[in-house]
């Protein structure tokens, strides 16, 4: 009997899809927020829009991954971690304000 998983890969993509670690969880969360902020442009159509409140919401989900993990988390993980939450509250204030 063939090992079929639901998490099996078409041949190929795996190569193409970076590796999910935590740190590259909390990197593309981080991403995703600076484009909902308006920092960056979203990727898909070039241009920058701000979506404050799913900004929240991303900064919200951060933020209970830090509590959520506390004690968890190798130094430089929750180091990362809090940089990134601290520079996205700025933001979000600086855009609210």
């Amino acid at each position: 009997m063939s090992d079929t998983t639901s998490t099996q890969q078409p041949e190929g993509v795996a190569e193409a899809l970076p590796v999910i670690t935590f740190s590259t969880f909390v990197v593309s969360l981080n991403s995703a927020a600076l484009t909902q902020l308006g920092i960056i442009a979203d990727p898909s159509t070039g241009k920058r829009e701000k979506n404050l409140l799913l900004a929240k919401q991303t900064i919200d989900v951060l933020s209970m991954l830090e509590e959520k993990t506390r004690g968890n988390l190798t130094p430089d993980e929750a180091a990362m971690l809090k940089s990134i939450l601290y520079d996205l509250r700025i933001i979000y204030v600086r855009e609210t304000s």
